[in-house]
This record gives structure tokens, sequence and C-alpha cells, in this order.
């Protein structure tokens, strides 16, 4: 009797009200908090931390477990009836359970999606914990607990990186990375301090984020006790004499060049802009580097390059084109000098991939905001897909590629199977625990609204030109082989470029990239904004 009245004042003091007040009837019921009721997936070491966690946290109130183990369930574990996967409808009936946690950290990708797929169907907003070396501290809040990884969705677990191939281009060397504070940038830089580099020059344009990843990874520095020099440094991809500059003080060796206006629609409606960051800040990027005698240069390129339909696309395949050009090329004269040839040393490789998961401005962030408000979620087009890849998997792809490179390759990422945006919506939408509002289920909770192609955009993207592909040393990284014209050519389409972009001559723009960009075929007419203002003023 004293025993049992210890349990059960021990369940009321840790916070396990749920099961206190249905065994102690002097307890009043309304006096019960009333916290959100959560199932827990996994009844092994990391859910019972969570379940002790929560219950510490009292904001929580945890009211079974899920577990596919034929071992343990229909056991009592902590306090809580464990449920196998098939019963989840029950538990949901018997325990009025609004959430479910996931708490099955070393579970490979594939089996999460498994169990991903296998929640979809049922009206329970799924999370998961940030990480289970806080839990025993009860430290895990409300606030704490993240929606599900994206990435699971992908179900593709990622390849071990070859570390000779991480380290290669960056052990002990000078490295720049430009565009240094963006999405991509910025993880480079992460990558690229773990692989131990002398000195690691982050050049960014925009001060903000400048700032935000230089005390990143000074923080890191301390905190890990590497032996580096960061220089943070101001400056535009679009100032010859300012790359020159930096490439030569620091002695560079190797340049991620990840500078770019990359957002399609944005760039369709500033052409001019556009074109000088991807076409002329790579050209100027590219010719400071053989100046500065800097050994590797790696252009982060993009799926969009392939047959594209869009000015982003042109101008990133108009820059692979002149580094493959210019690989050519021994001793170059450069563009904007008259006579004089430059010796060049410099190995110019690009990578191209897809879309990668939470970048700014990609459908992923959107998408949770949008369910967060309510809806409605907005799909361009109900057939419309993507390829997707992590950010950290690709930034480790695109350094071992550039490893790899010997000259004018073009690397490309296997980006595994295209996903459907529409799909990806839905279960975004499922996984919070809602339901989908349509014509079939018109008292859902989300609807979907489908706007329409913005303007350059595909219903698909494609990685490859062609079936003239070849393998590389890494699973993951193919070698695509282009064709390209000579440097003196394209010296001349700069030059006409250049003239057309500073007269906003945007027809003339478009009629040059689609004469120079193999597969460029334009969709629709010019949005640029100055043209149509332009153009409805006159």
């Amino acid at each position: 009797m004293i025993g049992g009245l210890r349990l059960l004042m021990r369940h009321y003091f840790m916070g396990d009200w749920y099961v206190a007040a249905r065994q102690m009837p002097f307890i009043n019921a309304r006096h019960v908090p009333l916290l959100p009721k959560v199932a827990i997936y996994g009844a092994g070491a990391a859910g019972n931390q969570l379940v002790a966690a929560l219950r510490m946290g009292r904001s929580m109130q945890p009211v079974a477990f899920v577990d596919d183990d034929d071992n343990i369930a229909t056991r009592i574990i902590a306090g809580l009836q464990v449920y196998k996967p098939k019963h989840i409808q029950q538990m949901i009936e018997e325990t009025g359970a609004q959430e479910i946690l996931l708490a099955v950290p070393s579970l490979s990708r594939a089996r999460r999606r498994e169990i991903l797929e296998c929640l979809e169907g049922f009206p329970l907003h799924v999370r998961t914990v940030p990480g289970f070396m806080d839990l025993a501290s009860g430290r895990v809040k409300v606030d704490d607990l993240q929606e599900v990884d994206i990435a699971d969705l992908l179900g593709r677990d990622p390849v071990p990186p070859n570390q000779a191939l991480l380290e290669h281009c960056i052990r002990d060397q000078v490295v720049m990375v430009t565009g240094a504070g963006g999405s991509i940038g910025s993880e480079l830089c992460r990558q690229i301090v773990a692989s131990g580099p002398r000195v690691l020059v982050l050049f960014e344009h925009s001060e903000y984020n400048l700032y935000s990843i230089h005390s990143e990874l000074e923080q890191r520095i301390r905190r890990e006790y590497l032996s580096l020099q960061l220089v943070p440094i101001l400056g535009s991809v679009r100032n010859p004499g300012r790359l020159l500059d930096v490439m030569r003080t620091w002695r560079v060796a190797t340049v991620y060049h990840a500078a770019a206006y990359k957002h399609v629609p944005m760039v369709e409606h500033n052409i001019a802009e556009g074109v000088l960051n991807n076409v002329m800040g790579t050209l100027y990027a590219a010719q400071a580097a053989i100046q500065a005698g800097v050994e590797h240069f790696v252009l982060i390129s993009t799926d969009k390059a392939v047959r594209p339909t869009n000015v982003m696309g042109s101008s990133k395949r108009l820059a692979e084109m002149i580094l493959q050009a210019l690989s050519r090329e021994s001793a170059p004269v450069l563009f904007g000098e008259d006579g004089v040839h430059r010796v060049n040393k410099t190995r110019f490789n690009m990578v191209r991939f897809g879309n990668v998961l939470g970048s700014s401005g990609s459908v992923i962030p959107r998408f949770h905001e949008q369910i967060r408000r309510g809806g409605p979620v907005t799909v361009t087009h109900p057939n419309i897909t993507r390829y997707f890849m992590t950010i950290p998997e690709a930034a480790q792809l695109v350094i071992q590629a550039g490893a790899m490179g010997q000259g004018g390759d073009v690397f490309v990422l296997d980006m595994g199977q295209p996903v459907k945006i529409l799909d990806l919506a839905e279960k975004m939408i499922h996984l919070s625990g809602l339901s989908v509002r349509s014509e079939r289920s018109p008292h859902g909770d989300i609807a979907i609204e489908f706007t329409g192609l913005r303007p350059g955009e595909k219903l698909y993207e494609e990685l490859l030109i062609g079936d003239n592909v070849s393998e590389t040393e890494h699973p993951m990284i193919m070698r695509a082989n282009e064709e390209m014209l000579p440097w003196d050519v394209y010296k001349r389409v700069l030059q006409e470029l250049l003239g057309a972009v500073e007269r906003d001559d945007y027809d003339r723009v478009r009629q040059l990239l689609r004469e120079t960009v193999s597969g460029y075929r334009p969709e629709g007419e010019i949005v640029d904004w100055i043209h149509q203002q332009r153009r409805s003023d006159s």
C-alpha cells in the first residue's frame, strides 16, 4: 500500500499527472494541467530519456510508446503502454495523443522514411528532438523540438566522404570562398574549416552575411582549439581589382566560387544584375585567379544550366563555358587586355547540382511558414518536380569533386530521384498532423493552391547534357563532357554582352545568350522590370 502510494506520488511530482490522476482519486482532475498529449516513437534508451525529460519539463504529457520490437510490444515501460505501429489508431483513440515524437536517432534515413510514410495516414503532428545529450538534464522544451528533417523524406543515406579528397585542396592551404555568407558558401566554409586550412578568406558583398558566418566560425575555432586564420573581406565579384588584391595578398591556392544570383524569377526580372554577377563576376574571379597564380578554382554551378529556359540558367552555363575555354589556354590574353599573354596555371573545374534543402528562398521553409499560418500552401504546377540534396552533403561533394578535376571538367552530383513538389507539400501537411483540403476533402485543414509556372521556370530540371558521361572514383560524382568554343570567341561575345547590358538592351542580351549557350530556349516575353516599364511608357 505504502509502496504503491510512493510510486503514485513519484509520478505526480515527476510531472506525470496523466498516470497519477488516473490512479489517485483524491486528485481533482480539474487541477491536472491540460498539456499537449504526445506519443513517443521508440521505447529504447532514447525514448525513455525523452519521457523523463518531458516529465521534468512539464510542457508536454507523454501518454504512450510506439515501437515495432515484438519483445516489448504491449508492455508497460516508464508507466506508458507500448503499442505496435499497426495499432497507432487504437493508441490515438485510447490516449488522445495529438503528436508523436521520433526517438530513434540511430536509424538509417531509409528506415526513417518508412516510419514517416507509416505515420502520414494519422492525425498526428510528427516532430523530432534536437539531440539526446540534453535529455537527461531536462533541457528539452516544446520550442526545442524540431519539425521532421525533410531530408528523411528523400530516404537516401549520404555516402561517407573520401577524406583524402576533402583535404586535397585544403589541408595547410590558403582557401578563399566567394559568396561566403550564402547558403552554399557558408556551408562550404564550415566544411573547409574541418579540413585544416592554414587561412580561410571569406569574400562576401553582404556585410550582415559576412558578419554572421565570421562570428560563427570564430566561435567554433575557439571552442575546438583550431589553428587557422580567418580573413573576412567585404567585396563584390564584380570588382576585378578587389578580387586580384585579395588573391595576391594572401597567396590564395584554392578558390570556391559560390557567389551568384540563383533565384530564377528574380534574375528574370533583373536581367542586367544577373548577367553582371553570374557571368562577369565569374569571369573577373577567374582572371584574377590566373593573374594571382591560384592552383584550383571550383565554380558552383546548377542543374538549371542544362538546356536552360531562363536567364539564370543560361548565365550559369555561359560561366561554365568561359572556364572551360580558359582551362584550354596556357597563356591567354585576358578579357579587357591587349596583347598581354598571362601564364595560366589554374585548374578550372565546375560542379553542377540541383536544389539544396533549406537554402535561402527554397520551397521547404516557405511550405513550413505557410502551414504554420494555416495555409494555403502554394505550388506552381501539379506536375513540377525538382532534385534535392542536403546542404552539408552538397558542400562535401563539391569539395571532393573539385579535388578530382584536371581542368575544364564539369562534374555532376548524383541527386537521387526527382521529387514531385505536390507530393512534398502533401507530406509536410500530413506530418504536421493536418489534412489536405480539396474537392474530395472539403473539410480538410490546409488547402493547396496552384499559382502557375513563374517566368523562366521549368516543369523539371536536368543534370546532364547527352549521354557522354563517365564515372569517377566517387560513386556520387560523375564527369560530363560538354561542348565549348575557343576563348577568343567568348571574348568577343563578352564584349557585346557587356555593351548590351550597359545599354539596357535586353533583346540583344537574350539574343547573345541564345546564340552562345547551346540549348538555351527562352520561354515567354522579356519580363525585366526596366524593359517592361520603358515599353509601357513609350
